[in-house]
């Protein structure tokens, strides 16, 4: 059976998989990532072709792709699902999943390695000169776990977030290979043009974070659909045979929200289209034609991706409104601007976190505003602070640290999350409005595609006129006692 269908796969990609052209006036081309799918019966098959060119000034003898979907195998040293939401996740308990790699060729040879058999290495045929562009084809096989998680078969829905291999980014002359912590986000990524053939059981819905282009149905078995996203960290897509749609527009971009449980699905789609266009307003404009937000089975709350959202079911009145406006105002911080989530969480999230505040505080209705949000704030973190200074006799507040060494669910979220927050509440204070927003709107227009670290924040306030670089690095070390 899994031969047959390795053939046909392949047949059906023949011509989806051509070389990529190349565009562009001079400059380095964006990664393209060619990718021909058919989910059925909880796994995905699948075969990629991927095409890089050495932007370095050394030539390249290997790749290396990182392997998220091999985070749910039964002997996995890094547990994709913290403890704190682990019954809810698993909610027909213990499953397992995971990534076989088929094939890989052109190459020299291929391996999985890394710390937990979560990374994909290329060797190969022949060094890639800087400048030199070179494709690789990739097949493999994703079972999915039941776990209402990024990847998962939920009860309602099927999630297909980081389904397939994702090239590392590289770093000081080394590929950054990614280790699935459960607290946090363990991505880190640089954006790519995608292009995708998606096949499965007709009677499904597809949610998508790219445009959808066609969608062709066989005889009432089976649909084909095929669609495009460029410049992106990542592709996510959701499916479900429960799905109703609500369609709307904001900035320029089609606005998608897929449902199935939601009591008020326009007043839902209205909060979609009235964050995009605050957020464009405040930060710079929204950078992909088309916004999903779905409500499908996702334990931990939210997860955001360009263009695609994962909003869980559980959540409801304005549990649902504040995650739908968080993860929307990552497709400005993360999925345009980019960081290292591993070691910089803060950057994203706490970030994210503030433009919700500014979001509730300039829309009445929700209950919520920016000083009341950042009271909670102030309040989770001095309980922390007091809690880890009676136990251990001093307090770890520091931000900057990888996602591994925090001790919990929770010091992840009150440090990422609410110092994170307060962070950019007080810079908001100390420089005013007027140098505050120049600020973001500054580091988004310079940043947007590519990844920032610390210091580009920095020098994003300092070109507004305002020298943030001592109130960041006392926030991010943990110096700085709120």
């Amino acid at each position: 059976m899994k031969r047959i269908f390795a053939f046909a796969l392949a047949a059906a990609c023949l011509l989806f998989l051509l070389p990529v052209t190349a565009c562009g006036g001079g400059q380095n081309e964006r990664d393209a990532y060619r990718i021909c799918a058919e989910y059925e019966e909880g796994v995905l098959s699948a075969e990629m072709q991927f095409s890089h060119t050495n932007g370095t000034g050394e030539p390249l003898s290997f790749l290396e792709f990182n392997l998220f979907g091999n985070a749910y195998r039964e002997d996995a040293a890094f547990r994709p699902v913290s403890d704190a939401f682990s019954a809810a996740a698993y909610y027909a308990g213990e499953s397992y999943g995971g990534m076989e790699i088929l094939s890989v060729s052109p190459c020299a040879a291929w391996e999985v390695c890394g710390q937990d058999e979560n990374v994909l290495r290329v060797q190969l045929a022949r060094p890639l000169r800087p400048g030199e562009r070179t494709d690789v084809s990739v097949s493999w096989t994703l079972e999915l776990a039941r776990v209402e998680h990024r990847t998962g078969i939920a009860e309602r829905a099927v999630n297909l977030g980081n389904f397939y291999p994702v090239l590392c980014v590289l770093e000081g002359g080394e590929f950054y290979e990614c280790e699935y912590y459960a607290d946090g986000d363990p991505f880190y990524s640089a954006c790519a043009d995608y292009f995708l053939s998606f096949r499965a059981d007709a009677d499904y819905t597809l949610a998508a974070s790219g445009r959808i282009l066609s969608a062709e149905e066989e005889e009432g078995t089976k649909k084909t659909y095929t669609l495009e996203l460029y410049g992106a960290r990542d592709l996510a897509l959701v499916l479900s045979k429960e799905f109703s749609v609500a369609q709307g527009e904001a900035c320029g971009a089609q606005v998608m929200y897929y449902y199935y449980d939601d009591p008020a699905p326009a007043r839902s789609l209205a909060l979609a289209e009235e964050s995009l266009t605050y957020f464009s307003e405040m930060f710079g404009s929204y950078p992909y034609p088309v916004f999903s937000a779905v409500q499908t089975g996702f334990a931990v709350g939210g997860m955001e991706y360009p263009a695609l959202v994962m909003i869980g079911d559980h959540l409801t009145g304005v549990d649902r409104a504040y995650t739908l406006v968080h993860e929307a105002a990552h497709q400005w911080w993360y999925a345009a601007v980019g960081s290292n989530q591993l070691e910089h969480a803060w950057m994203d999230e706490g970030l994210a976190e503030y433009s919700a505040a500014l979001f509730f505080d300039a829309h009445d209705g929700y209950g919520l505003t920016e000083e009341g949000l950042c009271a909670a704030a102030e309040r989770a973190y001095r309980a922390f602070y007091s809690v880890q200074e009676q136990i251990f006799g001093r307090a770890d507040t520091a931000m900057d640290k990888k996602l591994g060494e925090y001790l919990s669910e929770y010091q992840y979220v009150v440090l990422a999350y609410n110092k994170g927050m307060l962070l950019f509440r007080t810079l908001r204070q100390t420089f005013g409005d007027k140098k505050f927003f120049a600020a973001l709107r500054r580091y988004y227009a310079d940043l947007a595609g590519g990844i920032a670290s610390p210091q580009d924040l920095v020098l994003s306030f300092k070109r507004a006129g305002a020298d943030a670089s001592g109130i960041l690095r006392s926030f991010a070390d943990g110096s700085a006692v709120l």
